[in-house]
């Protein structure tokens, strides 16, 4: 799209709307350019010199006076679709505090060969299916982290910075199985989750799952840290009215 004739006051501001509706599980790549050229069509002036920079070369349209025509501010633009969760039911993770339990959860990419599906959907569960259909035969790559080119990411999200401090030293992720039927291009991935809460707390969080194509992927979570058992019962015998009666026991600090 080609916008012309708007005119900008010295020191104003332009606001451009950017429209983006994805069809499939892809990353999409435009470039927004802005030219910027004097209302009274003068030029500004412009000394070619061997010391200017290569970029701003790039920047601007040079006159056949030699003066500078217009100037180019150029914006990257990276489009990438996100499938809906309004319908997802998140895993939940129990655990009593000062405890640790491993859990298992499932999560379906689908959408992720264009044109698999018409839409992009996805389900989560803390059950896994043992019974692999005899149509998935290829695996995908995966990695945990944002960093690497492989075909699928993955990472857990908070909230805040606040629940991420709290949760984020308690909670351990594991990629353990990953499978791709071959007739519908649904992507499974089966991870392992360790929470290993140390009090009582109810925190949300979600896993995001990004291919290296640029389809994301949110799953949401619950981690439940219920009571903790009673470490011990300590009774304590009256040795008569309006007397004391005494019993001593030792606490182990686990921290300095």
């Amino acid at each position: 799209f080609y916008f012309t004739g708007t005119r900008l006051a010295p020191k104003g501001k332009l606001d451009i709307p950017v429209l983006f509706m994805p069809d499939t599980m892809k990353m999409y790549e435009a470039v927004v350019v802005i030219h910027v050229m004097r209302e009274n069509g003068e030029n500004w002036p412009y000394e070619d010199s061997a010391e200017l920079n290569k970029d701003l070369k790039r920047s601007v349209t040079v006159a056949e006076n030699g003066g500078i025509q217009g100037i180019l501010w150029i914006y990257p633009v990276h489009g990438i679709p996100e499938a809906p969760q309004q319908k997802l039911v998140p895993a939940v993770i129990r655990c009593r505090a000062r405890q640790r339990v491993e859990r298992r959860v499932e999560v379906l990419l689908t959408g992720v060969v264009p044109g698999a599906t018409a839409m992009p959907t996805a389900r989560n569960s803390a059950m896994v299916n043992t019974n692999n259909p005899a149509n998935i035969q290829e695996e995908v790559q995966v990695t945990d982290g944002f960093s690497t080119t492989v075909e699928f990411l993955y990472e857990l999200q908070y909230q805040s910075n606040e629940i991420k401090s709290q949760l984020g030293a308690l909670v351990g992720m594991h990629l353990i199985q990953r499978e791709r039927d071959t007739e519908s291009g649904i992507v499974t991935l089966i991870f392992n989750i360790v929470f290993a809460p140390n009090k009582p707390m109810r925190n949300e969080a979600a896993l995001v799952v990004q291919c290296t194509t640029g389809g994301v992927w949110k799953f949401p979570m619950l981690f439940i840290a219920m009571e903790p058992e009673v470490d011990d019962v300590i009774n304590i015998e009256a040795v008569g009215l309006n007397k004391e009666s005494i019993v001593s026991f030792k606490l182990t600090s686990q921290t300095r």
